[in-house]
């Protein structure tokens, strides 16, 4: 395996988790000066902007030629959010799920894995798939803002107003969402490039890669704004972000690849990971709905969402390991 790629991909995470951090800042505080409401920040900017990184990363992945990595990080993300994050999150505090409108896109987003599951089953995603999703996409984005308009009380909202008291300045908030944006497209390159030489040395597919190391570093932006979020008490900010990330990652990270290139999918994408990433959006939706008792999470459930993550990790390292011959030779 080549040093300097792992040198690289440990200091490019390092860059990316904290451009994306002031990416987000920047633009949050941005649209609260220009007016936006406060539930529409948490929905779009807070939960859609943390994963700008997946976005960017995957799209160079596809121009690349890299597909699995492309892929292999959206769905890869979407397990880590829910199995890796909220696990920990609800270890630390129990989740309690307050918002209505957090409520009511836990079903849009089992929807859009189901619609992901229908376009994949042929193992090919088309450029027309891709524009299907982007299509569920932009229109997720007008219902959005006309909840947060017909919603104005939610709880969401209210923590997001009391998180944005003091936004930054106009110009300090151009300033962070630009060198945010900057940094972020220059670290999601050069981590592309890490990633394809480590699968290279291991004589791994680019899926596996995708779905562990890239994966989860993408993901962290998503980690420390959570954790933040429930030691402030702030639950529902914790759970929109993750709800918000995982219907960017599946509609517009992998609708935004599939544009720049049709992508060819491996069987066990199907049978494995869109099976588990499945798996877990139903058990979060349960919960969110309080269908066998209150809306929350709590520690027994996270405890259970970070087996569900070491199991599946693990395997897929195993994979790994077997695809090297460093397991079981």
């Amino acid at each position: 395996m080549s040093l300097t790629a792992v040198v690289a991909i440990v200091a490019v995470l390092a860059v990316l988790i904290w451009s994306a951090d002031k990416f987000v800042l920047g633009a949050a505080s941005l649209a609260r000066r220009l007016g936006m409401a406060p539930l529409l920040i948490g929905m779009l900017i807070i939960g859609f902007g943390t994963s700008a990184p997946e976005m960017i990363v995957s799209a160079f992945a596809s121009w690349q030629g890299n597909p699995g990595i492309a892929l292999g990080n959206a769905y890869g993300s979407n397990i880590v959010n829910i199995a890796l994050i909220l696990g920990l999150t609800a270890l630390i505090s129990p989740i309690a799920v307050q918002s209505s409108v957090v409520r009511r896109e836990m079903p849009v987003l089992l929807g859009v894995t189901a619609l992901t599951v229908v376009l994949l089953w042929n193992l090919h995603l088309s450029r027309l798939d891709a524009l299907i999703l982007l299509a569920v996409f932009v229109a997720l984005v007008g219902w959005s803002i006309y909840e947060s308009a017909r919603s104005p009380d939610d709880p969401l909202g209210a923590e997001v107003a009391a998180e944005m008291a003091q936004p930054l300045t106009i110009r300090m908030a151009l300033l962070w969402t630009l060198l945010g944006l900057v940094l972020l497209i220059i670290s999601s390159r050069a981590l592309v490039w890490g990633a394809v030489e480590i699968a290279t040395s291991l004589g791994v597919s680019d899926l596996i890669i995708g779905l562990t190391i890239v994966a989860i570093g993408t993901s962290l932006p998503e980690l420390a704004s959570s954790i933040a979020a429930i030691r402030r008490n702030e639950h529902d900010i914790a759970l929109g972000n993750i709800v918000g990330s995982n219907l960017f990652n599946t509609l517009a990270v992998v609708g935004i690849a599939g544009v720049i290139g049709p992508i060819e999918a491996p069987p066990e994408i199907l049978t494995r990971d869109l099976a588990v990433m499945s798996a877990l959006t139903v058990a979060l939706l349960v919960v969110c709905l309080g269908i066998r008792g209150p809306a929350r999470i709590n520690r027994i459930e996270g405890a259970l969402l970070l087996a569900v993550f070491v199991g599946y990790t693990g395997y897929l390292i195993t994979t790994v390991g077997s695809a090297a011959g460093i397991v079981g030779g």
